[in-house]
């Protein structure tokens, strides 16, 4: 489920980098336009538990989106909510069934919380592991029908700032909680096997993520392209 991609200055520089890294040609993100767009907020999961300052810079970019022509609605999807259920033997069995080897050869390297996450895949059977992923194959085709008549979704980021770095390490309850809000909205993409871009909001460490549908990365850079227009 882990993904690459180019953290990059700009919309422009992430295209560049994108097409060098896949061996294609970038698209071209002259006259790119929010006009006419139909975009979602999906409010089922990504919008739950969402601090303070990074709803309100999520909002205010919502309406800098509106104001350059785009038109936001806001959708639930139960999908996402299955498609996260399913995640647990997923995740785990792929991290530690990849590996494990390495872990298991020196584990007091590895930090005590995720070492105990991957060490979870080591519980889950074959059988629990093939159920989880019809599971999310039904999930992504709901979703897919659910969003198909928008060009792109919208959530946070993430639902945090960036958490208490001396806290993390004296205080596992603090950790497990900051550390699976951090995670969480980014992971609908993986899950989802969509592809997404996370654009500034012009609020520190305050993101505003686009999902698009599988393979259209094209299509997400140039409205990417004009979000950022908006959003300066």
């Amino acid at each position: 489920f882990d993904t690459v991609g180019p953290l990059c200055r700009s919309v422009e520089d992430a295209a560049l980098l994108t097409a060098a890294l896949e061996g294609s040609k970038a698209p071209d993100l002259r006259g790119a336009s929010l006009v006419g767009l139909r975009l979602a907020v999906i409010e089922t999961v990504a919008m739950e538990d969402v601090r303070d300052e990074p709803r309100a810079a999520f909002e205010a970019a919502l309406a800098k989106l509106e104001a350059a022509g785009a038109q936001i609605e806001r959708i639930e999807v139960s999908a996402v909510a299955e498609a996260l259920d399913a995640a647990a033997p997923l995740f785990t069995a792929e991290a530690y069934g990849l590996w494990h080897e390495v872990i298991e050869a020196a584990p007091e390297k590895m930090y005590a919380e995720i070492l105990n996450r991957f060490r979870l895949g080591a519980n889950f059977s074959g059988p629990e592991y093939v159920s989880a992923w019809a599971k999310l194959d039904a999930a992504r085709a709901a979703y897919d029908q659910a969003t198909a008549g928008y060009d792109a979704v919208l959530a946070p980021t993430a639902p945090i700032l960036p958490p208490n770095l001396e806290r993390l390490k004296t205080d596992p309850e603090y950790y497990v909680t900051e550390n699976l809000l951090a995670l969480r909205n980014t992971r609908i993409g993986n899950l989802l096997g969509l592809c997404g871009l996370t654009l500034p909001t012009g609020t520190p460490s305050c993101g505003l993520m686009m999902l698009g549908a599988p393979d259209l990365d094209s299509a997400l850079l140039r409205m990417g392209a004009a979000a950022e227009a908006a959003l300066a």
